[in-house]
């Protein structure tokens, strides 16, 4: 520590006074202590810790021992016999007794006065640097913690990367170089370790094959997403592997995860032939087949589905909302799952299927819910039937005939449309029956119905009501 050069020439005209505003502002604490430790004078900087410690009124004349914990009082007087030796103490930290029943850390140094048998002892407040050194060690913890679970993570992955009887590798995203093979993908390709790991992934397929497996990676680098598995031949035997890719981030770097399935005539083994063509059935439907979970989001879709919202596979959909695509937004289809966990299905529920794009499409969906202890989901099946039951293929003259096919438009037509599609619905139900009460009387239904029989004829030509004597009738009139 450097101390002034000439404090008698610099400082000589310092009074008491400008020596406590000195020690006021320099400290959070100030203590004029007498020999036997006795406090006969103090100062705070700050009022609230002034009022945190009760400090004014009930230290004065107080052992300055009396005013820390236990295990501060034997540091009090090796910083009085410090300072009473070399004039001034080095720093120690105390703790005060607070109010409150907690500690305050003080850092504390002693200054001998002149000659006397008086000590100012100079306190700086440590509880912003205790609750940083607290936060410091929990952060620290925190990380240790973490990183101990990531250590057992990563010893999971390793002993299930190395257990695991299915063919796995691990690729450079950028590069296609593969950074690690499990040993069953080292069984697989008849190569040692050495000369799989770091070499291109595609070089151990055949010239076709190799094609698609590029065109695979790159469409998967481009959309985040595989768009489907590939099939491929080994160039070492003639077995055939189905090869799926999955993207993933680690540190910086941009990973994909290669599988490779043995490649057989029936895709998905341990179910008959039967069922297997049953399945194929539901992938090439033409109509849209979803398999979702309990609350609506997809796990399966066909390529019908897909097609029908607009999407360049059915992979993207896995994951996402049914909602997204299918009805109107937070309406149909939760009239749907409701109407599913009472009821054992629905049949051609009339709704819309929105497009990425925007297009929609005027569908019918009939949907079962699915009993699984492990994974209970729901089942849809969805129709296109735009062109059988859009409103632009009926004729203008052509109005729904009930409140049934009325509510089929809502959503598909504007309000206004509709509006009046209503008012006429009623003005030809009340038409036909006026007609019925009177015997097909027309002068007696015009009557009943308070307008005139050149205005009654208009209307029935208008709803297709009218014959030809009606015809001929109003042309007299």
């Amino acid at each position: 520590m450097k101390a002034f050069k000439a404090p008698t020439q610099s400082l000589g005209g310092l009074n008491a006074e400008t020596a406590a505003n000195v020690i006021e502002t320099a400290t959070d604490i100030a203590l004029v202590v007498d020999g036997d430790g006795v406090i006969q004078d103090v100062a705070f900087q700050r009022t609230d810790l002034s009022v945190e410690l009760g400090g004014y009124g009930k230290w004065l004349g107080r052992p300055w021992s009396d005013t820390v914990t236990a295990e501060s009082k034997p540091k009090i007087n090796a910083l009085l016999q410090e300072a009473s030796t070399n004039r001034k103490s080095g720093w120690r930290q105390l703790h005060h007794q607070s109010l409150n029943g907690g500690d305050v850390p003080v850092l504390y140094a002693t200054v001998r006065l002149g000659r006397t048998n008086r000590y100012v002892a100079l306190g700086r407040d440590l509880r912003d640097v205790a609750e940083l050194q607290r936060k410091l060690i929990e952060a620290q913890m925190s990380i240790e913690r973490d990183y101990a679970r990531l250590r057992q993570i990563e010893a999971r992955y390793r002993l299930l990367f190395q257990l695991s009887r299915e063919p796995v590798l691990i690729i450079d995203a950028n590069s296609h170089k593969t950074m690690e093979a499990n040993p069953a993908a080292i069984e697989l390709f008849g190569n040692p370790a050495k000369r799989i790991i770091g070499r291109n992934f595609p070089e151990s397929f055949d010239a076709e094959s190799n094609e698609r497996l590029r065109l695979l990676l790159s469409d998967l680098r481009a959309g985040g997403r595989s768009t489907g598995d590939v099939r491929a031949r080994l160039t070492n035997s003639d077995k055939h592997v189905v090869v799926t890719a999955s993207l993933f981030r680690q540190d910086v770097a941009s990973m994909i995860l290669i599988r490779l399935a043995p490649a057989t005539d029936n895709p998905l083994p341990g179910i008959p032939s039967a069922g297997a063509k049953l399945l194929k059935l539901a992938e090439y439907a033409p109509d849209g087949l979803v398999v979702t979970d309990r609350d609506a989001r997809i796990e399966s879709a066909n390529a019908a589905f897909a097609e029908m919202a607009q999407l360049t596979g059915e992979d993207i959909a896995r994951g996402e909302a049914l909602e997204r695509w299918l009805g109107r937004p937070g309406i149909d289809l939760n009239i749907l799952i409701a109407n599913l966990r009472q009821n054992e299905s629905i049949r051609m529920f009339a709704t819309i299927l929105r497009g990425e794009y925007g297009a929609t499409t005027d569908v019918e969906v009939s949907a079962v819910p699915l009993q699984d202890d492990n994974a209970p989901g729901f089942g849809f099946a969805i129709r296109d039937v735009g062109r059988r039951l859009s409103p632009n293929a009926r004729s203008d003259r052509e109005l729904p005939r009930s409140a049934d096919q009325l509510t089929e438009l809502i959503g598909r037509v504007p309000l206004k449309d509709l509006v009046r599609e209503t008012t006429d619905v009623i003005e030809r139900l009340c038409i036909e029956a006026a007609l019925n009460l009177t015997g097909d009387n027309r002068a007696s239904a015009a009557e009943m119905l308070g307008v005139s029989r050149q205005s009654l004829y208009v209307k029935l030509r208008r709803f297709g009501l009218a014959d030809a004597t009606d015809e001929n009738e109003s042309t007299q009139q």
